[in-house]
């Protein structure tokens, strides 16, 4: 009944995290959306920047925006912020227990560096704060005055630290510590600056003060930072589920190029809700970076290009792979799996006879051959040689 019940905690969180993004990523996506199409027209209040007309549902929206504040704030006002703060702890839950609850298997690959499970959640945990902090220093700097030199090096950032994950832990591990980092950053951008901000101009309109108007700017500027990542962050998150995106040799290179798609589709959809020219060029980029993925993708894990020096016989005999099935594979992929804390099959899925390697011949080929995805951790000593055997192995 414990395992019944934790499952279901399991799904409910990770139910909660998918509903709250999609909450968060509505409203970010609404009011770039609002803020870029914000015109200037006769009769609009003191201090008003803008004003847009909008129809949904069957009425009329007449959006006001502020530069600073209004001259006195109404009795209620909707605050922003749960849904970011809801999106992170949940994330953070799942990343607890399913990848430092099974570290050896998820998060440590010891073909990439022998971490205890202890020290490599420490690592884990470090590497988002450190990451954070780096972040808005960087903002915070003279960098910050300039939103191109500032955009360029937080690119460069986030590269070197998807390189940097993928030298630490195994791939799939690597790029969603990308996407924790980059969801840290875009959530503590929120609870550190964006509603403290907004607390700020609050707090002097009570004491009939004048609000900074540098505190706006400076939540502005995150709050389009976060815009700029919601893409790269939702493609991370999901690449779990997609061993050629993370469990190839050139992962990191992916993430690179993750990051200028999702920013080339951003500046399209931004450029038009501000009446500017039509970027059609953002669609070419995005194209050519969705075919060099693919291409990158097909060079396979690390290490198999050693292997490939001395190829596998071809046509790879079946016997070949079954023995390489059953070594490596089957302890977990059985009946009744013998490695420790897996009590049925992962996923339902078999391979611990002929019929069943060859029925799931194409998942075998692309989890362990053409990628590093399977074994999880590599924790059976899957060999460069065996997964270019299993890259070779033709089953129709």
């Amino acid at each position: 009944m414990d395992l019944i019940l934790w499952e279901w905690i399991n799904f409910a969180v990770r139910w909660l995290h998918v509903i709250t993004a999609i909450a968060w990523i509505g409203s970010s996506f609404y009011f770039v959306h609002l803020d870029l199409s914000l015109r200037r027209r006769e009769g609009l209040p003191d201090k008003a920047a803008g004003e847009a007309w909008q129809i949904h549902g069957g009425g009329f929206y007449n959006m006001v925006k502020y530069l600073v504040a209004p001259d006195r704030l109404p009795k209620e006002l909707t605050w922003f912020k749960w849904e970011a703060y809801t999106t992170w702890i949940s994330g953070f839950f799942l990343l607890c227990v399913l990848y430092y609850a099974g570290a050896d298997l998820f998060l440590i690959d010891p073909t990439v560096m022998e971490l205890t499970p202890w020290q490599g959640i420490a690592v884990s945990v470090g590497t988002l704060v450190l990451g954070w902090v780096v972040y808005d220093r960087l903002c915070k700097s003279p960098l910050g005055r300039n939103d191109t030199a500032l955009a360029l090096v937080g690119f460069a950032f986030l590269v070197a630290a998807a390189w940097g994950f993928t030298e630490l832990f195994s791939g799939r591990a690597a790029l969603l510590h990308v996407g924790a980092l980059i969801g840290t950053m875009m959530s503590a951008n929120v609870a550190m600056l964006i509603i403290p901000n907004q607390r700020k101009v609050v707090n002097a309109l009570l004491k009939g003060e004048s609000p900074d108007p540098a505190l706006g700017k400076q939540a502005k500027q995150r709050s389009l930072h976060n815009n700029y990542l919601t893409l790269p962050v939702i493609f991370l998150m999901i690449s779990n589920h997609y061993p050629l995106a993370f469990a190839t040799r050139f992962n990191w290179v992916i993430v690179a190029v993750v990051l200028v798609m999702g920013a080339a589709i951003r500046h399209f959809f931004n450029s038009r809700h501000a009446g500017r020219p039509t970027p059609w060029w953002t669609w070419g980029v995005a194209a050519a970076g969705f075919a060099v993925m693919v291409w990158l993708s097909s060079f396979g894990p690390a290490g198999r290009a050693e292997a490939a020096a001395v190829p596998a016989p071809v046509p790879v005999e079946f016997a070949q792979v079954e023995e390489v099935v059953m070594t490596r594979c089957g302890m977990c992929h059985a009946a009744e799996p013998v490695w420790d804390g897996i009590a049925h099959p992962p996923r339902g899925v078999r391979l611990d006879n002929a019929g069943d390697i060859r029925r799931h011949a194409r998942q075998i080929r692309e989890q362990a051959g053409l990628s590093s995805a399977m074994p999880p951790g590599n924790v059976s000593g899957m060999t460069a040689e065996e997964r270019q055997l299993l890259a070779n192995w033709d089953a129709r």
